[in-house]
């Protein structure tokens, strides 16, 4: 069963992990951005504001961009709280208001200021053994958000959540191809965890990886372990590809159910 699975997924990612797939969808914000110290800030900012309605986050994320300018990088380490409070004024996305942006700004250059980049905070937090990024991933969101002021927009590692979206953040900065711009080097591809949206959630129990009722964090490390059976180097590998069906209009969650039980 493992091989012919991974032949299917393989044309799956061979068919629809291509750029011409990615809009709409905040990864496509990352383009911009050719050194990487821009784009892990432009990155996380697109991450944590990623729920909802894909058009609403668009717009949310390009509000916040755009105060941050080309250079995020520059621009965060050279703010204060009357310039980022005048550029945040009025923002307002779901269950984001202006001071739990302006506290995720603040911390990214409390961090930048102590470890200069967010890789070097995340990778201080990860040892040579482990087998996740859950240990870096805890480090990095602590000192983000040490007192929760970011609220909804960085999940706590430590509890039940998934966190999807610290993990689509991951996904997008630790690998690299045609779709995931990548740019950190010091992370293996084969210690990512999936980002497990409902469409994912739905792909790994059509395949068998979980029988979970809902997508928590022990339904990622299933799922995850289900796909690192397939490809222990890269068990994220088939994410993109596979979460366009649902998202994308013309790619329905039926037909990914047929093409894998074919």
């Amino acid at each position: 069963m493992p091989a012919p699975l991974r032949q299917k997924l393989e044309t799956l990612y061979t068919a629809y992990n291509r750029k011409e797939f990615v809009d709409p969808d905040p990864l496509m914000f990352l383009y911009r951005y050719p050194q990487v110290c821009d784009r892990e800030i432009a990155g996380l900012v697109a991450a944590c504001l990623a729920y909802g309605r894909v058009e609403m986050i668009l717009q949310a994320v390009n509000q916040v961009l755009m105060f941050l300018g080309p250079n995020p990088r520059d621009r965060v380490a050279r703010l204060n709280e009357t310039d980022l409070c005048r550029g945040m004024a009025g923002f307002s996305y779901r269950f984001a208001r202006q001071a739990h942006v302006m506290s995720l700004i603040v911390g990214i250059q409390r961090v930048l200021r102590q470890f200069g980049s967010l890789e070097a905070c995340f990778m201080a937090g990860m040892s040579l053994d482990d087998a996740t990024v859950m240990p870096g991933l805890l480090y990095l969101v602590r000192h983000l958000n040490p007192d929760g002021a970011c609220g909804h927009l960085l999940a706590d590692p430590a509890k039940s959540s998934a966190c999807k979206r610290s993990h689509l953040f991951l996904r997008w900065m630790v690998r690299k191809d045609q779709v995931d711009p990548g740019g950190w080097n010091k992370v293996r591809p084969s210690q990512l965890l999936i980002p497990l949206d409902r469409h994912m959630f739905s792909a790994g129990k059509m395949l068998g990886f979980t029988r979970r009722k809902t997508p928590d964090r022990t339904a990622c490390l299933e799922i995850t372990d289900g796909f690192r059976q397939l490809n222990p180097e890269d068990p994220v590998k088939y994410d993109f590809c596979l979460t366009r069906f649902g998202i994308r209009r013309s790619l329905d969650m039926a037909d990914l159910g047929t093409i894998l039980a074919d």
